[in-house]
């Protein structure tokens, strides 16, 4: 039986596409690493050209749909005034102690139309927070959640870092209850053990399997651990993406390590193209604005997205016939030896209607070709589909394709078939 995602969980799936912001106190101290122990003075933080309008203006250029900000990382540094801590914004320089990242962020992103996220690492290694399992702990994980959870508006995604708490104890119940009591609609990152609506793809390079199933009963919880974690049963989990623009995920002195266009472009199609979401951090600077090389390189990202998938070649609408769908040019009826129009493509892209869960299996993509129409040939073989699956094919003036579903849990429906040239 196929398990249903949930409304939200759909929703997610057609964000398909988020910016992580990773900033913070180790904007300042370049050369720090997670968990190395190394001290970073709160004085540290001043942020005198901090514009959040400007991250976020970006993620609308290029065609993102949700932002995510590091409101408190490793390090225990606070991004907004929190009354449980003496280590963050409130005691830094930055506008005397007054000023705010997380309201002038989430401000932003209303401004712009784009979906809220924070996150916010359950595990920290200093700064006056003994982070040891017990009651102390937990009292300090939720009021600094309650806090960010209810000072600032509708928070549509808490993204919950799992590194660190390998083998940590946590009063997850507890902690879940206070989420969802303060946030109902709210959509959770984190461990398969908490109450999670979005699960880590398995790796920080930005891509997911072809085969890349709805419905899992285990996944990997962290990168500081090879071991995956096993479910009691199956459950419906859409897969995040989350990769970095450079080789750090906060801002360094290593502007020649941004990846070029192609690579990114190929991380998009290997995440939303194979049914999960793609989250591309970049690290703002530490006067708080956005490296204009990175800028560059994210802006030649969004015109490449929109260049080649903004219009689809044309074809009409789908028809069904059993198990196969198919779409076709208008110079499919012509006569065999009549000149066509047909468009040259080499993607394909099919959707799936999830609303009743996952079901396709394995399927055939067929291109019919310019001349003889009403022959076909195999120009792709794949698996799962999902929210969304981009299948690159050789160049072909195609009159028509056809995508036949092989194998499926229960009933199927296509959505939607689409010819690109990329």
């Amino acid at each position: 039986m196929k398990l249903k995602p949930t409304r939200g969980q759909i929703e997610f799936l057609h964000w398909e596409f988020g910016v992580f912001f990773h900033f913070g106190i180790r904007s300042f101290y370049p050369g720090h690493v997670d968990w190395d122990g190394k001290e970073m003075p709160v004085e540290g933080f001043n942020p005198d050209k901090l514009d959040c309008e400007e991250w976020v203006k970006m993620v609308k250029e290029i065609g993102a749909t949700y932002a995510i900000l590091t409101t408190k990382h490793h390090d225990g540094f606070a991004l907004w005034p929190s009354k449980y801590s003496n280590y963050g914004v409130a005691q830094s320089p930055w506008k005397d102690g007054k000023g705010d990242v997380v309201k002038e962020f989430t401000d932003a992103c209303r401004k712009y139309g784009i979906k809220v996220g924070l996150y916010y690492s359950p595990a920290q290694w200093g700064n006056g927070i003994k982070f040891a399992a017990g009651k102390e702990y937990d009292d300090y994980f939720i009021n600094q959640i309650s806090e960010l959870l209810t000072n600032y508006g509708k928070i549509d995604y808490l993204w919950f870092d799992g590194c660190g708490s390998e083998g940590h104890t946590y009063d997850r119940q507890r902690i879940v209850g206070e989420i969802f009591r303060l946030q109902p609609e709210i959509l959770t990152f984190c461990d398969p053990e908490w109450a999670p609506c979005v699960r880590w793809v398995g790796n920080e390079d930005g891509y997911a399997s072809l085969d890349n199933p709805l419905a899992v009963s285990a996944w990997d919880f962290s990168e500081l651990t090879g071991k995956s974690v096993d479910l009691s049963q199956e459950f419906c989990l859409p897969a995040e993406c989350d990769c970095k623009l450079r080789s750090t995920w906060f801002y360094d002195d290593n502007e020649a390590t941004i990846k070029p266009l192609d690579e990114l472009f190929g991380m998009y199609e290997g995440s939303v193209g194979h049914g999960s979401n793609f989250l591309l951090n970049v690290g703002p600077d530490n006067h708080g604005q956005i490296a204009q090389a990175d800028r560059a390189r994210m802006l030649e990202l969004g015109e490449k997205i929109k260049a080649v998938y903004s219009k689809p070649a044309d074809y009409g609408e789908m028809e069904r016939d059993g198990d196969c769908y198919s779409v076709s040019h208008v110079d499919f009826t012509k006569q065999y030896s009549a000149p066509t129009t047909a468009p040259v493509i080499n993607r394909v892209v099919i959707c799936e209607d999830l609303t009743d869960g996952q079901a396709v299996r394995g399927f055939k993509v067929y291109a019919h070709l310019p001349h003889y129409k009403h022959k076909r040939i195999l120009v792709h073989i794949g698996t799962t589909i999902g929210h969304k699956v981009i299948c690159p094919i050789c160049a072909i003036r195609a009159t028509k394709l056809t995508v036949e579903i092989t194998d499926s849990d229960g009933e199927h429906k296509i959505t939607k078939i689409q010819g690109y040239f990329a």
